[in-house]
């Protein structure tokens, strides 16, 4: 069966992979992406669920072939981790500013992350939504300073869909293109999951 999720933000590849593979007990699924994040989101749904996967690219695009029906041991490329390996903190951040005032929670936003870094309390992992991927791009304060934390093993992942939305996919100054099933996945990976 093919599937045509070219065009589609994520999680909407992971949906329909999921819809196709529910109709069938087993059988080979493609399903035909047209960036590399939603594959690699595919592919890692599909590992999870004991299925197997392999990636290719195409052109200008990516097929994820899975089979249902053959199971494979979930791999640690896509994210797959076994439960004594939990991870202690993820912390999503969906703003660049803290509280309601702009000019005040701007200067906020950038004291809290100059406490984590200075106190060392630093999360396994940052995830930046929504407006909070200014942080990560275009803010001139932040975005050195959170390449300090990045350095010293914080993972840093922006939401691809934001940067899109915000015009900012080639700006990216520190961490990684991420996804939003990066935050479900979260609810199981890590011991405590802190949205500010």
């Amino acid at each position: 069966m093919l599937i045509d999720a070219r065009g589609q933000g994520c999680p909407k590849p992971v949906m329909m992979a999921d819809e196709a593979l529910g109709k069938m007990q087993e059988g080979v699924v493609d399903v035909l992406i047209d960036n590399e994040d939603s594959a690699l989101n595919v592919s890692g749904f599909a590992a999870r669920s004991g299925m197997f996967t392999e990636t290719t690219r195409e052109g200008r695009d990516w097929k994820v072939k899975i089979v249902k029906g053959y199971a494979c041991t979930p791999r640690e490329e896509y994210g797959v981790r076994s439960a004594e390996a939990k991870k202690s903190l993820l912390l999503v951040i969906g703003t660049d500013t803290m509280g309601k005032d702009e000019e005040l929670g701007r200067v906020l936003m950038k004291g809290f992350l100059e406490t984590m870094k200075l106190y060392k309390q630093l999360p396994h992992t940052l995830f930046f939504l929504n407006a909070g991927v200014r942080l990560t791009t275009v803010n001139p304060d932040t975005v050195p300073l959170l390449g300090e934390i990045e350095r010293m093993g914080v993972e840093i992942y922006s939401c691809g869909t934001c940067l899109k939305q915000y015009d900012l996919e080639g700006r990216l100054a520190v961490g990684r293109r991420g996804v939003t099933n990066q935050i479900v996945e979260g609810l199981q990976e890590f011991e405590k999951v802190v949205w500010v």
